[in-house]
């Protein structure tokens, strides 16, 4: 008889999921699968609103990843009236969405990812925040903190309000950034380039200088070939707001590169009856089932998949970073998913660096930050690098610009496949004739968290109607049942 081993719910990210193991009659895993129960169906609300309150309502969808939503949004409803937006507008969306990755690594390093490593062979109650600021000290807890809020402060600024931003219309900004303001975000990002060049060094001397966690790492165990996307700048270095996808193969070939309102040329996506996330793969490759290699279509993104694909970073002390990395591995693609906690701080450098390169722009200040749209409004494509990879917003609209259909391809979506197999491999690898305790769950677990996903933004539409089941209950027993199937 086959026996079910559950893991729910999944900590330390955001959303309901829970990880299934099946084990066989010798106790060995036969399969293991990652699943989202929560459903959203947010391309549904969006329907039949003005265009230009998308970005007000898709960074609903999320508390974690709001900006990025609200960026994608933008720059479809820019593409939809066919609008170019200001120089000046331009740079201050971008400092607002690196302030936005800034805030979002921050979590995830310190909060969700680090105590995986740091803290492995801890006690479970001691696995989080707290146990980690135990090691790293008060200080550099307290660093985290004030770090976070500056991002989230920047945020404010520009954007309107910290978690929810609403300033970014089509055409551009609706308020231009002041001398005040200027002075300081300028003062705020100094100290996050300065806490991101510590966060750096923690990495370095709590799991760099541990060959046990080094060992961990680098071996096969968190390791899948697969290929990747993400977005890079005319000279293929990362870039989080603007550029072109850019996908390589396992061993490193660029594949293509393609503008962002031709993406349904390059990606199609796959449906499972057990989960309501479905599964992007490469349109030219097919889909395969869940295997890895140069052979199957799945690909992957987030931050080491955008170090993947790209040549190096735009800012110095990221590049420094960057060239580090590779050099510990050896080759490039590196495909050792716990790698993506360090793909994390160094583009947690950049992000940084960028914000006080771009808010000492002489241009900063500019008053000029929206061009009005003239143009009937019809179709567009919004692509950012949410902190968790690549996030598509499609929008096509009546020529009054009431929004008649939405597609959003988030990326958690697109690591979905790649999660599954990696939960498989993992739980393969580690429970043998049955044997189970909570240190070889929580690295299971682990094989999630690398990849930080965002549940909520994951669960996506299904065509048809969502199976429901009613039971309502009268003095203790059951007095009826209905069913939606």
């Amino acid at each position: 008889m086959t026996k079910k081993i559950e893991i729910l719910p999944n900590t330390r990210l955001e959303g309901h999921g829970k990880i299934e193991i099946f084990l066989d009659d010798k106790g060995n895993v036969q399969d293991g699968y990652f699943q989202v129960i929560e459903f959203r169906g947010f391309e549904k609300f969006c329907e039949g609103r003005h265009v230009e309150e998308l970005p007000r309502i898709t960074p609903k969808i999320c508390g974690v990843c709001p900006g990025a939503h609200h960026m994608a949004s933008s720059k479809a409803c820019d593409a939809v009236y066919k609008v170019e937006i200001p120089d000046t507008a331009r740079k201050l969306r971008e400092i607002f969405y690196n302030a936005h990755i800034a805030h979002s690594h921050i979590l995830h390093f310190f909060a969700l990812g680090a105590p995986d490593l740091i803290l492995m062979n801890e006690d479970p109650a001691k696995r989080n925040i707290f146990g980690l600021v135990a090691v790293v000290g008060r200080d550099i807890g307290i660093a985290v903190v004030d770090n976070r809020g500056y991002a989230q402060r920047i945020q404010e600024i520009i954007g309107g309000n910290p978690t929810y931003p609403v300033s970014s219309l089509p055409g551009g900004l609706s308020k231009s950034l002041d001398e005040k303001d200027r002075i300081e975000i300028q003062k705020m990002a100094k100290s996050l380039v300065e806490f991101s060049k510590k966060s750096l060094d923690i990495f370095d001397t709590l799991v760099l200088k541990d060959k046990r966690l080094v060992d961990i790492i680098a071996n096969d165990l968190y390791r899948r070939e697969t290929y990747y996307a993400g977005i890079v700048d005319n000279k293929n270095r990362v870039n989080f707001y603007d550029g072109r996808i850019k996908v390589v193969d396992p061993q490193g070939k660029k594949v293509c590169t393609f503008e962002a309102s031709d993406y349904l040329n390059y990606i199609a996506e796959h449906v499972e009856p057990w989960s309501y996330i479905k599964f992007p793969y490469i349109k030219s490759i097919g889909w395969k089932g869940f295997v890895e290699g140069v052979n199957s279509g799945i690909y992957r993104v987030n931050s080491l998949a955008r170090l993947n694909v790209a040549d190096g970073m735009a800012t110095p002390f990221a590049q420094e970073a960057y060239e580090k990395l590779y050099s510990f591995f050896g080759k490039k693609p590196v495909h050792n998913i716990l790698a993506y906690h360090w793909a994390r701080l160094i583009e947690l450098m950049y992000a940084c660096e960028r914000i006080l390169e771009l808010i000492n722009d002489s241009t900063i200040t500019d008053t000029h930050v929206r061009n009005l749209p003239t143009d009937e409004p019809s179709e567009g494509v919004g692509v950012v690098e949410a902190p968790r990879g690549t996030l598509y917003h499609h929008y096509i609209t009546d020529k009054r610009g009431i929004v008649q259909k939405v597609n959003l391809i988030v990326a958690t979506v697109q690591n979905n496949a790649a999660i599954n197999m990696s939960v498989k491999k993992v739980a393969q690898k580690l429970i043998k004739n049955g044997a189970v305790d909570d240190t070889l769950l929580n690295m299971v677990e682990m094989a999630v968290r690398a990849y930080d996903p965002c549940l909520a933004c994951a669960s996506h539409a299904l065509p048809g109607r969502m199976p429901l089941e009613v039971r309502i209950y009268q003095g203790g027993g059951l007095y009826k049942r209905i069913v939606r199937a």
